[in-house]
């Protein structure tokens, strides 16, 4: 097609506004003049003749009220591109009649379509549409949407942009009949590949849907047979509302029964409809709010994201708390209670001394004696305790007893004494009570010499 037809459909979006703005402020005094359009013709209108220039052609008419008078128009096209958009300008008052046309060329193939010629200032006006049939073979169009041709197989390529998306269009020719495999290619990256059977033409799609404005171009790419593609064909995507939408949940700990103090964990998610950057939260910590904390969101790839965050609670008594998660400038999460149960502590185990200690004196070769004492303690429970054997004020023995459950232990000792005399061993248990017992000499004393 004619070269003028390579301008985006975002362009010419572009293009109209300006050229609209230009008409409300030359026209500001006086009334917006009247603007029509004649039904678009096609010449000629069907062929089967290679190549085939097609040439469409729309009358204007504009009723002007004095000065200049700037007409902005552009093409609309079948396949979903439009041209870019143009200008002239018409001067004085009165019935002006200006004729647009474009034209095409088709080297080859069975094509068939329209076009309609759109005005968008002064006044926006659509006329009919103008239909065209070409049938001859192979089809390579020149201009615009240029097919690159490996001699079987070839592709073409446009855009038809909508709020928030996009859908590439594309166009395989074949010179028979065969399987062809493909793929999309968006801003130099593969977002599709696929494989079709082409009888003679196949058109193959893809919807962009990117969640954000996005600008760029799209090519149809041919694997196999052969290596063509397309020429680049670009696009903006406009969003209404391009900014991510973000939220938070929590989920509380599950309720607890047992020892405290005991430490339970709320974990949130924060998730993020796409798009990168950081974002902002705080927990609501039973009301009350804690200080802003961030997480980020690297933005890979078009869709959904999330991130994990978690908050403790340390409980030492029996109690529930709530938490919630408040996003900075936006939403705050459903709050979810935690529950602990404190159990009582078990009472703690004791240990005194068993009655049946006994203390005993025997002859070791008079005047020698030994001293020969047991003592018994009982426990109520676990517990680690040091017991001790003195005789007459000194330490003799001293042990550790360490219990794991309710019992009894016992402690012995032997200790050589002076069998002349007499004395008292105590048994006791440190930081605790004790038991003090007498024994007697067991030797005799020798007689007394008389003296001189």
């Amino acid at each position: 097609m004619a070269a003028g037809l390579l301008a985006t459909p975002a362009a010419a979006a572009s293009g109209s506004t300006t050229q609209a703005g230009k008409v409300a402020s030359s026209s500001s005094a006086t009334p917006r003049p009247a603007v029509s359009v004649s039904k678009t013709k096609a010449s000629p209108s069907s062929s089967d003749e290679c190549p085939t220039r097609v040439t469409f052609s729309s009358r204007i008419k504009v009723k002007a009220y004095g000065g200049k008078t700037t007409v902005a128009y552009r093409w609309l096209r079948g396949n979903g591109s439009k041209s870019a958009v143009k200008t002239f300008v018409v001067k004085g008052k009165g019935v002006k009649y200006v004729t647009a046309k474009e034209s095409s060329t088709f080297k080859g193939g069975d094509t068939k379509g329209w076009q309609a010629l759109q005005v968008l200032a002064p006044r926006k006006v659509t006329s009919a549409k103008g239909y065209f049939k070409v049938s001859c073979g192979d089809d390579e169009w020149d201009g615009d949407k240029e097919v690159v041709n490996t001699g079987t197989v070839g592709a073409q390529a446009w855009v038809d942009e909508r709020n928030c998306e996009a859908t590439l269009i594309g166009r395989i020719t074949t010179s028979g009949t065969r399987w062809v495999r493909y793929q999309w290619v968006v801003n130099g990256r593969v977002v599709d590949r696929d494989a079709v059977r082409v009888y003679g033409s196949r058109k193959v799609y893809h919807v962009i849907r990117p969640h954000e404005s996005l600008r760029g171009w799209a090519a149809l790419q041919i694997l196999s047979p052969g290596d063509a593609s397309s020429n680049r064909a670009y696009f903006k995507i406009w969003c209404r509302d391009s900014s991510p939408k973000v939220s938070a949940s929590v989920d509380a700990p599950s309720n607890y029964e047992g020892d405290c103090p005991v430490t339970r964990t709320f974990t949130g998610t924060i998730s993020a409809s796409h798009g990168r950057g950081e974002v902002k939260y705080r927990w609501i910590r039973d009301g009350v709010a804690g200080g802003w904390q961030s997480v980020y969101f690297d933005g890979r790839g078009y869709g959904h994201q999330s991130r994990s965050v978690s908050d403790s609670w340390s409980a030492s008594a029996s109690g529930t708390s709530r938490r919630s998660i408040e996003i900075y400038g936006g939403p705050t999460s459903g709050t979810v209670e935690g529950k602990v149960t404190c159990k009582a502590a078990p009472p703690a185990s004791k240990a005194w001394i068993q009655a049946g200690t006994s203390v005993k004196q025997v002859e070791a070769g008079c005047p020698a004696g030994s001293v020969t004492g047991t003592g018994s303690v009982y426990a109520t429970g676990p517990i680690k305790v040091t017991v001790t054997w003195s005789l007459n004020g000194s330490v003799v023995k001293s042990e550790v007893l360490e219990f794991t459950s309710e019992g009894t232990q016992s402690v012995s000792f032997t200790s050589a004494s002076d069998g002349l005399k007499g004395g008292n061993a105590r048994f006791g248990i440190v930081g605790g009570g004790s038991t003090t017992l007498d024994y007697e000499a067991v030797c005799a004393k020798p007689a007394e010499t008389p003296k001189a």
